[in-house]
């Protein structure tokens, strides 16, 4: 189970109402579970179907996390017109290990959803997510 603060839960909906209608993407870091803290990074691609994190953006998340003393919990990304599921290429490209998979969806505008996933060797699994 993944734990999102509200706070961090509403900020990954504001970053894809922000970027709409593009996908947008970041990094959720933690510790034991519970996230703490949100990276809104850059989607190089800038297309409304896939998305590809800056790789100097990532490299400086991850030294950040790490001389905080947390760990990479999750990837999110947006999908601006479909559901809050992996789509085949967000399983074929989920190739970081241990980490969760989020999913925020706008399909409906006023009534946005967020999806955590485990994806692993192709194989997805849905991931409960508790709003703190």
């Amino acid at each position: 189970m993944l734990k999102i603060p509200k706070v961090i839960h509403d900020d990954i909906i504001a970053h894809a109402r922000a970027g709409f209608p593009l996908e947008v993407c970041g990094i959720l870091g933690g510790t034991a579970g519970t996230v703490s803290v949100i990276y809104r990074m850059t989607n190089t691609d800038q297309s409304n179907e896939h998305f590809m994190m800056d790789p100097k953006e990532q490299f400086a998340v991850i030294k950040e996390l790490r001389a905080n003393g947390l760990e990479m919990l999750a990837i999110y990304h947006s999908h601006p017109e479909t559901p809050a599921r992996p789509s085949e290429e967000d399983i074929r490209l989920a190739l970081t290990p241990n980490v969760s998979y989020v999913i925020a969806s706008l399909a409906e505008q006023e009534k946005p959803a967020v999806n955590s996933f485990s994806i692993s060797g192709g194989t997805v699994m849905p991931e409960p997510i508790e709003i703190i």
